[in-house]
């Protein structure tokens, strides 16, 4: 079974604008997904604030041209009443956050792929930076391994 995540603005962003320290590892991640090795899945309030950002470094339609590529490989879940009160009435300072973190819950997610680590102070998922993730599973998704294995 394929592990499914929820990506986070910031490692969007870091693939998207290419920020350098931080490019790679992300888009290690996107070429699982692409590879069919992952199941990405982000919200409509995050691609919001990914274009919002974009924008002003790239312009509306390259902007836009970005985000339908990216939609090709990330599934956008939707955000209910209940993750919204929840999110309201949760810990959770920041309440993008608590709304994420209820999202990925309602749909069983195996986790949160973010560089907002201290924002994500929880027990019940997996919650990494996209280093952490690719230091972890590149021996399980590197396909030239598996394919001396296989």
């Amino acid at each position: 079974m394929n592990k499914r995540l929820f990506i986070d603005s910031d490692i969007i962003l870091d693939l998207l604008a290419q920020r350098s320290l931080f490019y790679d590892d992300a888009a290690k991640i996107f070429s699982w997904a692409y590879k069919r090795k992952l199941e990405l899945y982000t919200t409509a309030v995050v691609l919001a604030n990914v274009f919002y950002i974009l924008r002003r470094v790239n312009g509306n339609d390259k902007s836009k041209e970005q985000i339908k590529d990216l939609r090709l490989l990330v599934k956008i879940l939707p955000i209910n009443e209940n993750i919204v009160d929840m999110a309201l009435s949760s810990k959770f300072n920041d309440f993008e956050d608590g709304l994420q973190y209820y999202t990925a819950k309602e749909q069983e997610l195996f986790g949160i792929i973010t560089r907002n680590l201290r924002d994500y102070k929880i027990k019940d998922m997996v919650i990494q930076t996209s280093k952490e993730f690719v230091k972890i599973n590149t021996e399980l998704f590197d396909e030239k391994r598996e394919n001396k294995n296989g």
